[in-house]
């Protein structure tokens, strides 16, 4: 049926009916415009800086397994390091010798009195040299387990602070073996006379070098440590100091006990690590969290 033959009353009723709906849908707009729908709060995230520890929680038992395997790593490492190091242990100890050989009287040598002594000797300086060779990697273990626990800003320090662990550590040692060693040995050495004549064992020359070595290698992180207080805002350069006298008696005290018991060996420790506190006032300075205006107010 066209639209011509309908009858005229289904047209009126069907222009009704538009009319109305129109009429409707209208309403119902300007309904929407008078109360807008409240839009939705999209989904909190959490920071990007925040600690991974927060994003993703870990127990405690989770922590200790993650410390068992980076102590594992480290293990293997040394182990390692000790086998590629032993078939230079015989190059490595005429190297250690080396400041004692110009002091030594005329045809004096170290001796031994245990059969195994020269094995183990080889073994212990391999192990001690090891450690040196992966200090880099021992370090970078640390801070991995020590990373998830800081927020994105901190952990870009990672690999700067890796590095100058393992600078630190190597220059500490290289210190005491180019620097105290050979004051140190000329000083004890001069103790002999017609009567009393020198015999160092090896055992105990080896024992008192390496002693020495890692006790430089660790006070040299002095530095670093105040660097990490510093970015916590545990201490400033301000209180630093404030506490340099009490750092000198620390310093002394410090030093008889990494090193072997005599004073000249305590001296030799306790002046570095006075002039390493003074280093790390100025790096409390540069990156601590306190600003340098305030800072040079206070002083």
């Amino acid at each position: 049926m066209s639209q011509n033959d309908r009858r005229p009353e289904e047209l009126e009723e069907e222009v009704l009916d538009g009319g109305v709906a129109e009429v409707a849908a209208s309403a119902n707009e300007e309904e929407r415009d008078a109360n807008p729908e409240p839009e939705s709060e999209p989904e909190k995230d959490a920071p990007k800086d925040a600690p991974e520890d927060e994003l993703e929680e870990m127990g405690l038992l989770d922590h200790l397994e993650e410390l068992r395997g980076r102590l594992t790593k480290c293990v293997i490492a040394i182990i390692v390091g000790l086998f590629a190091c032993y078939g230079f242990a015989e190059q490595m100890f005429d190297f250690l010798m080396m400041p004692l050989k110009p002091i030594l009287p005329e045809g004096s040598t170290l001796i031994f009195t245990g059969l195994p002594e020269g094995f183990f000797t080889y073994i212990k300086l391999s192990a001690f040299a090891g450690l040196f060779l992966t200090s880099p990697y021992i370090f970078y273990q640390i801070w991995a387990f020590i990373a998830p626990g800081l927020y994105k800003e901190e952990r870009r320090w990672g690999i700067p602070i890796a590095f100058f662990s393992a600078l630190f550590f190597v220059s500490g040692a290289c210190f005491g073996y180019f620097v105290v060693f050979p004051i140190a040995f000329k000083f004890f050495m001069g103790f002999q006379t017609e009567l009393i004549r020198p015999m160092p064992s090896l055992k105990e020359y080896l024992s008192f070098t390496l002693k020495l070595l890692m006790a430089f290698g660790i006070a040299f992180e002095l530095p670093l440590f105040i660097f990490f207080l510093a970015r916590l805002g545990m201490v400033s350069s301000v209180w630093l100091k404030k506490q340099r006298k009490y750092f000198v008696l620390v310093a002394f005290v410090v030093g008889a006990l990494l090193t072997p018991p005599d004073v000249v060996s305590q001296c030799f420790m306790a002046g570095p690590l006075i002039l390493l506190y003074e280093l790390g006032i100025i790096v409390a300075w540069l990156f601590g969290k306190a600003e340098p205006r305030k800072q040079k107010k206070a002083d």
